[in-house]
């Protein structure tokens, strides 16, 4: 899709832009055409995750002695912003490989590395991360999941819920207390895989849109794995997740600039083909004021997000930066495609049309990976 922004992007090398076009050929090919048997399912098949191995869309900038296609984040920036302006929903692939195999990488023993980031750049091996708990969504100093040290073993005890990639995940990356007593000093990272005894996942959750993302609850009882499952040192989780999450957010916000422009070029185009009172809406004074408006905000998203990314490609993004960068451009998604989706009338309503997906996919945008409180309160410790 054409962007109705005119003013040229700098950002993207010219290797990001050939990747770009690998990107959009899979979409087209193997995304667009089973969005609906997706939705229906709850799931992506596994296959397509293959496939996205095989066409270099995993793991793009894990390096290449692990399997990775030994990218950076440009690389990873161009699939976000395509899988957002296509509308496609389900696959978890950012956070497959953008997200978690970071960790893996940054974190890992040699022995962890070689034996997770191949199969994950394949495909072979989907991941996930348990954060959230019924009780701790943003607050992650108040989780309760266990993993106490007997002999060579931790044993794990807890749930997890609202975890994406959470049916179908061979590998979770576990937070837990290891030393309760210590509060968030007591946080370690655990790999976990999903055939231990004692794991169990649940029931996929029924949300709002996202349909055929497989976001599900994860049960831990006295679930075995050897010590030399931890990631990292012991006690620094907390410190770990803090550093991974303006990555995270970051990558919230690019996608949210990515679909305002696409959700906008579209629009513009119904409006001018639907007719009411015998001439296009988009000839009416107040279609072209709100669509003004809306094009001044995607104009503002992009040129902060092209911004921030420069920084973040030089690994000079700071977590203040990535808290504004998701809150502000999650905020102006959500209100721009309510005013779009008005503009639509009745058919705004109805799923077969992009805004009315879209209205729904993104609407978690503000909750996941931090709410907009919590960008405020942090953004808020540097005024």
């Amino acid at each position: 899709m054409t962007s109705v922004l005119t003013f040229p992007r700098t950002v993207f090398r010219d290797d990001h832009e050939q990747y770009r076009e690998t990107v959009r050929r899979f979409i087209a090919t193997e995304c667009s055409p089973r969005q609906a048997e997706w939705d229906k399912a709850g799931r992506v098949d596994r296959e397509t995750w293959l496939k996205a191995g095989r066409a270099g869309l995993l793991c793009s900038a894990i390096a290449e002695e692990w399997g990775g296609a030994g990218g950076d984040f440009g690389h990873c920036a161009v699939l976000i912003e395509e899988m957002a302006t296509s509308n496609i929903s389900g696959p978890g692939f950012y956070l497959h490989s953008d997200i978690i195999a970071p960790y893996i990488q940054r974190l890992g023993t040699a022995a962890q590395k070689a034996k997770w980031l191949p199969k994950a750049a394949s495909g072979e091996v989907i991941l996930a991360i348990a954060m959230s708990e019924p009780g701790a969504g943003s607050d992650l100093k108040a989780i309760r999941t266990t993993a106490l040290r007997d002999g060579d073993d931790y044993v794990i005890n807890g749930s997890k819920t609202f975890i994406s990639n959470g049916l179908n995940c061979d590998l979770v990356v576990v937070v837990a207390k290891t030393m309760p007593e210590l509060g968030a000093k007591g946080t370690s990272l655990i790999l976990v895989e999903a055939d231990r005894k004692g794991f169990k996942k649940g029931r996929k959750l029924e949300k709002m849109g996202q349909q055929a993302s497989d976001t599900a609850e994860l049960f831990f009882e006295d679930v075995r794995v050897p010590v030399s499952n931890l990631l990292g040192e012991e006690g620094m989780g907390f410190a770990y997740l803090m550093k991974e999450l303006a990555q995270e957010r970051f990558i919230i916000a690019v996608a949210s600039a990515a679909k305002m422009e696409a959700m906008l070029a579209e629009t513009i185009r119904y409006t001018k083909e639907r007719m009411v009172f015998g001439k296009p809406v988009f000839e009416f004074q107040n279609t072209k004021f709100k669509l003004a408006d809306i094009k001044a905000r995607a104009t503002a998203m992009r040129m902060m997000v092209d911004a921030y990314l420069a920084e973040h490609l030089k690994r000079k993004l700071t977590l203040e930066e990535a808290a504004i960068a998701k809150l502000y451009c999650t905020e102006e998604l959500g209100k721009s495609l309510d005013e779009m989706l008005q503009l639509y009338g009745g058919y705004g309503y109805m799923m077969e049309y992009p805004i009315c997906r879209a209205y729904v996919d993104t609407r978690v945008s503000r909750i996941y990976g931090g709410t907009s409180e919590v960008m405020r309160e942090l953004i808020s410790r540097g005024l």
